[in-house]
């Protein structure tokens, strides 16, 4: 997990003669794209071939024209060979800023890259529970949402829009969801009736998934993991702001590395950050019950990472 310097975007205030080998102040933004790959295909020489890579990677306005670079470098690591397996949205719920021809930009790119096709990947450790169990009252069963199966047998019965074929299987397919609700392999469902919701906007005969399973069954159910939901590729979380001396530092929040983390590196696995910055990522490692390898080029962010980690019981080695 890291976030490498953005183009013409900061200063990371290295030594003159560090200058030519700091990577975000070249002038052409396509030099800046070539240099990430060549440094990410030495990550992917070191990585396991059941690891992947997250890319933290912001954007920037030159001339007034927005460059896309998250782009640029995202799909500079696919021609290398990096597989894509997502594009998170993180949503830094930024306030107001001082731009009056264009809207604000409140986002940042994550990208999730992989070796291969198969890699680890633990989705339950990340799945988020939902806050209310289901409970039961002279209705039946009810949901986490409050759907009870009393509501969806009146539907069934009374709907005009099914045939008797279609509302037995309706039936029985209620029966075996609310089965499972005692059960306590789900926690939520939603049943979708032929008629009674409106499930797409077009007569065509080219519809979604859902939308065929109305018009080939009559209905449809969408059930909720009794552990919980898979997280979106949304992520709206306000970064950490680190403040040392007369320095600000904007820094990864360890609530921001936690899916990434758990999901994709085991128990003791090492997590690796070419550009550690303020080491955000190394103590995300160590409080997620990993280890951490950091490799930074500033000894000031260095010391400021050195600060942040005296505590960890767990001896730290930066580069």
């Amino acid at each position: 997990m890291t976030s490498p310097p953005y183009w013409k975007l900061r200063d990371y205030e290295v030594d003159n003669e560090q200058m030519d080998v700091l990577i975000g102040n070249e002038d052409d933004p396509k030099e800046y794209v070539n240099r990430l790959v060549e440094i990410f295909s030495k990550v992917k020489r070191v990585l396991k071939p059941t690891g992947s890579l997250w890319l933290n990677i912001g954007d920037k306005y030159h001339n007034k024209n927005l460059m896309g670079m998250p782009w640029r470098v995202a799909l500079g690591l696919q021609d290398d060979g990096w597989i894509l397996r997502n594009d998170i949205i993180w949503d830094q719920m930024k306030g107001t800023q001082s731009v009056k021809d264009r809207l604000r930009d409140v986002y940042e790119h994550i990208f999730h890259f992989v070796k291969r096709p198969k890699y680890y990947y633990d989705h339950d450790k990340i799945r988020i529970k939902p806050e209310k169990q289901p409970t039961t009252n002279g209705n039946g069963i009810i949901s986490a949402t409050g759907v009870s199966g009393k509501k969806y047998r009146e539907q069934i019965l009374s709907s005009t829009h099914l045939n008797e074929q279609e509302r037995q299987a309706a039936l029985t397919a209620l029966e075996e969801t609310l089965a499972k609700m005692r059960r306590g392999e789900i926690v939520d469902f939603r049943m979708t009736i032929r008629g009674q919701q409106r499930t797409y906007h077009s007569d065509s005969k080219q519809v979604s998934g859902r939308a065929k399973e109305i018009e080939d069954k009559g209905f449809f159910i969408i059930t909720s993991h009794a552990k919980g939901y898979i997280p979106s590729d949304i992520w709206r979380i306000v970064p950490e702001d680190i403040w040392r001396k007369d320095a600000h530092y904007a820094v990864f929040p360890i609530e921001l590395l936690e899916v990434p983390l758990k999901a994709t590196c085991p128990p003791n696995g090492l997590v690796l950050d070419p550009f550690m910055g303020t080491g955000s990522t190394i103590a995300a490692a160590i409080h997620f019950g990993q280890r951490g390898l950091g490799i930074e080029i500033s000894q000031n962010y260095i010391q400021v990472a050195e600060e942040r980690l005296k505590e960890s019981s767990i001896q730290m080695s930066f580069y």
